[in-house]
């Protein structure tokens, strides 16, 4: 997973509650902007461009919201990298075949590429992004995806995740799994190297 594993998203963060006040939202206006959130989150890292909800978000709200905001830019913006997992992604790198398993934002991935301070420019091996897939977690759809592009059987795969509901998926279809906590990230890495060496 990307977010809250390989860097700190929004996971166990007030970012959320921060890039409202930015916009302007205060408080009376939070139920309407999640309302307006949620019309569309069921295909928000399948098809649906969040910066579509820019206007909407003028509009409905009245945020005078500047003409060159791009809200996939301001998440990345407020991202930041999560040094600690960098040993166990590069030993495991040293032995194994690594990659990506990922729910994106469309345009997400590529402007997190663009940060280099965040790291993840990196030599996976393979990379489902949910958005060019066209399936997200938890739909096994996508773990059937990711596994019809490496070589090895289920049981052969370590799976490292921050959600639960995603890891249960991913144990349901025999993976190995690693439910890593974004909260502890340091510890969290340093476990999640003893484990790849007991691998």
């Amino acid at each position: 997973d990307v977010g809250g594993v390989v860097i700190q998203d929004y996971s166990g963060t007030n970012q959320w509650d921060l890039m409202q006040g930015d916009l302007g939202i205060a408080d009376d206006l939070k139920p309407k902007f999640e309302e307006i959130w949620s019309e569309h989150s069921d295909r928000h890292c399948i098809d649906y461009d969040i910066e579509q909800m820019v206007p909407i978000l003028r509009t409905r709200l009245g945020l005078n919201i500047p003409a060159d905001y791009s809200m996939v830019q301001d998440f990345v913006n407020r991202y930041a990298p999560n040094p600690s997992i960098w040993p166990a992604i590069e030993y495991a790198h040293s032995k194994y075949k690594t990659g990506l398993l990922t729910n994106m934002y469309p345009k997400l991935l590529a402007t997190i590429y663009a940060r280099a301070d965040l790291h993840i420019d990196y030599p996976w091996d393979v990379i489902v992004d949910s958005s060019k897939v066209k399936a997200n977690k938890p739909d096994p759809k996508i773990f059937e995806i990711a596994e019809s592009k490496v070589t090895c059987p289920p049981s052969e795969i370590l799976f490292v995740e921050n959600t639960q509901k995603h890891v249960d998926v991913a144990k349901s279809r025999g993976w190995q799994t690693f439910l890593f906590d974004h909260k502890n990230p340091s510890r969290s890495s340093q476990d999640l190297y003893a484990t790849i060496q007991a691998c």
